[in-house]
């Protein structure tokens, strides 16, 4: 089957609720794109609201609240929402290299891989009455006289530490108090479903890669569930292989992708959209796929792209960057993307007024 990028991105965009603009619950859309990058609130909520028809300030904080989504660590080291039905999914690939066996981290944490099963048991235990800080845990750890060598970790950075809990799904933060960062037990949670074997995890993850972010190369699933995790190239291509003939080639303008087989006929009737979509800076959409992809980040822009900027799409294609300074939102639209959809913009604007229940003006430059 022959397809168009703009057709490609029709499909992807519905999936992912940005076209037409879906009606899932909170934990609806972090389970449709698998996990929504946190490191900003601001930014994780509005990536949220701006795929749902009705939204309301503060839904994501009451969904991490009652438990609906949490947030860990996940890919790359960094913060992430994703459900705890499915988070356990992408932790298993994380942890699946068993970074703490390896010489330097037994060196710098004086513990062998057997001190870890003991130690994630008093974490746990120290978490069973409810979240701590990261300093109450580090106290609470600290007291048993086999960590006590650990107070350095505690008095300097222990987040690398922290990911190892969370990975393995002892942990996950929990509500803030102030500034202060706090730790709860995932298994407290009764959505929680754990962490699954790996072969089953890596299975699930390629196929929601697929239903999200397709139609997708080997490449692009490496992008998203490889690079800076533990399952390591070849189990992720062993993976995709066992999909079999439910994995169909597609060519989109001479490049082979894949696609799931139950999502090829709603592919192929696909029709290029116009629909123009300003989202936060790391959104999904340009996440998945990774911002090297060309076809969605123009090669001259990616390194904007990549500094966090908000991001205007265009069909798909980013085509611009945008800002909100007080009740004016700039939208700073890409030259080589042609003349700027004033409409379109001014039609999208107004959405995005709707979700931040504030009177937006719109400027529109060339950049």
């Amino acid at each position: 089957m022959r397809l168009s990028w703009s057709q490609a991105f029709a499909w992807r965009m519905r999936r992912q609720l940005l076209e037409p603009v879906g009606s899932e619950s909170v934990e609806g859309v972090v389970r449709r794109l698998g996990a929504i990058q946190a490191q900003l609130d601001t930014a994780a909520e509005l990536a949220i609201r701006t795929r749902r028809q009705r939204s309301r300030s503060g839904e994501v904080a009451r969904a991490l609240a009652d438990g609906r989504i949490i947030k860990t660590f996940a890919f790359r080291g960094a913060t992430h929402l994703m459900t705890p039905e499915d988070g356990g999914v992408y932790l298993a690939l994380r942890a699946a290299s068993r970074m703490w066996e390896l010489p330097s981290w037994q060196s710098y944490y004086s513990l062998a891989p057997s001190d870890w099963p003991f130690l994630r048991e008093v974490v746990r235990e120290a978490l069973a009455d409810g979240p701590l800080t990261l300093e109450q845990l580090g106290a609470a750890i600290t007291a048993r006289p086999m960590f006590r060598h650990l107070t350095f970790v505690f008095d300097g950075n222990p987040w690398t530490l922290m990911k190892a809990f969370a990975w393995q799904g002892d942990l996950s933060f929990g509500p803030g108090q102030g500034r202060r960062t706090t730790f709860q037990r995932l298994d407290g949670n009764p959505r929680w479903a754990g962490v699954p074997e790996l072969e089953e995890a890596g299975m699930r993850a390629v196929e929601a890669y697929f239903a999200a972010y397709g139609p997708a190369t080997p490449d692009h699933v490496q992008y998203w569930l490889g690079e800076g995790l533990g399952a390591g190239r070849k189990r992720i291509q062993a993976w995709i292989a066992s999909f079999g003939e439910r994995l169909v080639a597609v060519d989109i303008e001479g490049k082979p992708a894949f696609v799931l087989r139950e999502h090829l006929e709603d592919l192929a009737a696909s029709s290029p959209t116009t629909a123009i979509r300003l989202l936060p800076g790391y959104d999904q959409w340009v996440l998945g796929p990774g911002t090297a992809d060309p076809h969605i980040v123009p090669r001259a822009r990616r390194a904007l792209v990549s500094r966090q900027a908000s991001i205007v799409i265009d069909g798909g294609v980013v085509s611009g960057t945008w800002t909100l300074t007080h009740d004016h939102v700039t939208v700073d639209w890409f030259a080589e993307g042609g003349p700027p959809p004033k409409k379109g913009l001014a039609d999208e604007v107004e959405r995005l007024a709707t979700i931040l229940d504030l009177p937006l003006q719109l400027s529109v430059e060339t950049a």
